[in-house]
């Protein structure tokens, strides 16, 4: 390992997962898309894949890049001289029929499942790609991408499939034995950490109310929920909900119509879900989520950019103002929620958690201290948009149902609810817990409801 090209020190959102993962209080992230291949590609899948990563790790320094002394105070990147793809790449025939319609990948959130509790080991590459290959259609694959939070946010696992997709499609001229398994590394530098680019800052009355809450008094209020205290080890649950195109493309017609947003519409919908079987004691649930800041940063991070560049913000729902009951979706908190994300937009991150991490000591002793303690959030909302191809060109490959995901964080929200939509047009859900965090049935409920109350949103 000291033999590796030093690159550059993590910064410190990078950190906060770099800290994270040996502690096992969160794994990793993953975006999943099924791809099919037009007629013209005859050669096995591997060959395809081997030579679209090839390409992507040309194309992406992070790919090749593991961070070192993740323990410590003193975290670098380091770069792989190259990168073996028998260790990172995994091809796996599905056991089960492929998912028609609505219904969900049962097989796919299995295999999440396993991969959302496991974390990665030094020298080997940070993410790893699993081909779920289908018997009843030899061109149909799908490629569920996992990787380490500090190499990449939620947009990032959608920048991984982007350029997969336009790389697989450059392979279609691929010859037999072209494809390569080990691929050099390239020489490009890692992009900059979030902090160098932007100044994050915060106002004097932003930092003295948080200060005033973490050293001298921070009621607890009896009536949020924030399911069981922080506790080890992290054994993660995942279900995929799939809301059909059609009730998707009302739901979105309908939150225009209402002067809100899909994600602020589903922010609301779990709220409601979770007061449906909550005690009644509870009156209160809290949200954080997390927003992209690569809409504020100038030069070369765009969309298509590999790294983590976020910044969290929360709201707080009431249940007298969402849970009456009624066949009636509350749009007005929706549109309350709407209007609570574009002041958080308006201020360009300014004032929020992640420009506080600047002061944060020793990472390790601040996350381990957490252990034994109330959560502060009730549930976590991340939506990265639309995953699509192009539908219409039958020379090149197409992507359909997708899949946004990711380990629950242990010192952080109940529920992890992560939204992204696909080629089919389906809106997608992967949502997560960590098992014990809350009970079983309460937990599977809420979900059940949720689905209940997106369907009902869209009529």
């Amino acid at each position: 390992m000291d033999k590796f090209e030093k690159l550059r020190p993590v910064g410190q959102l990078e950190k906060y997962s770099t800290a994270r993962h040996p502690l096992g209080l969160y794994f990793n992230v993953a975006v999943s898309a099924t791809y099919t291949l037009p007629e013209t590609f005859t050669l096995p899948i591997k060959d395809y894949v081997y030579k679209t990563c090839e390409t992507l790790i040309g194309q992406h320094p992070i790919l090749s890049a593991i961070p070192v002394g993740e323990d410590t105070d003193d975290t670098w990147w380091v770069r792989l001289p190259e990168v073996d793809l028998s260790q990172p790449v995994s091809f796996r025939q599905r056991t089960r029929d492929f998912p028609d319609g609505d219904e969900p990948d049962d097989e796919l959130s299995e295999l999440l499942q396993v991969q959302h509790s496991t974390g990665f080991t030094a020298p080997l590459p940070y993410w790893r790609l699993f081909i779920l290959t289908d018997d009843a259609n030899e061109r149909r694959f799908t490629a569920a991408y996992v990787f380490h939070h500090a190499t990449g946010d939620g947009m990032s696992g959608k920048a991984f499939h982007e350029t997969f997709l336009e790389a697989l499609h450059a392979a279609a001229s691929l010859a037999p034995g072209e494809a390569k398994q080990i691929i050099p590394s390239p020489k490009a530098p890692l992009l900059p950490n979030l902090e160098a680019v932007h100044p994050l800052p915060a106002s004097l009355p932003f930092m003295c109310n948080v200060l005033f809450r973490a050293k001298v008094w921070s009621p607890r209020d009896p009536g949020l929920w924030t399911g069981a205290k922080m506790f080890l080890p992290l054994d993660t649950h995942v279900r995929q909900v799939v809301i059909p195109a059609a009730v998707s493309s009302a739901l979105r017609k309908i939150c225009r119509q209402n002067n809100t947003t899909i994600t602020c519409a589903l922010q609301t919908a779990i709220a409601r879900a979770l007061f449906a079987h909550l005690p009644q004691k509870y009156t209160k649930v809290k949200l954080t989520g997390a927003i992209s800041s690569r809409r504020w940063l100038k030069g070369e991070i765009t969309d298509q950019s590999m790294g983590i560049w976020v910044v969290d913000y929360s709201d707080t729902y009431l249940r007298r103002r969402v849970a009456n009951y009624s066949t009636t979706f509350p749009w007005d908190e929706a549109k309350r929620s709407r209007e609570t994300l574009e002041r958080v937009l308006n201020r360009e991150g300014k004032n929020t958690g992640v420009g506080l991490l600047k002061y944060v000591g020793n990472f390790n002793e601040f996350l381990k201290g957490k252990i034994g303690k109330d959560r502060g959030d009730s549930f976590e909302v991340s939506n990265i948009g639309v995953l699509k191809s192009d539908q219409t060109d039958p020379s090149r490959p197409r992507i359909g149902r997708v899949m946004f995901s990711q380990s629950p964080n242990v010192s952080g929200a109940v529920l992890v609810v992560s939204s992204l939509s696909g080629g089919d047009g389906c809106l997608t859900l992967g949502i997560s817990w960590q098992k014990g965090v809350a009970e079983q049935e309460l937990m599977n409920a809420a979900v059940d409801t949720l689905i209940k109350e997106l369907h009902g949103a869209a009529q």
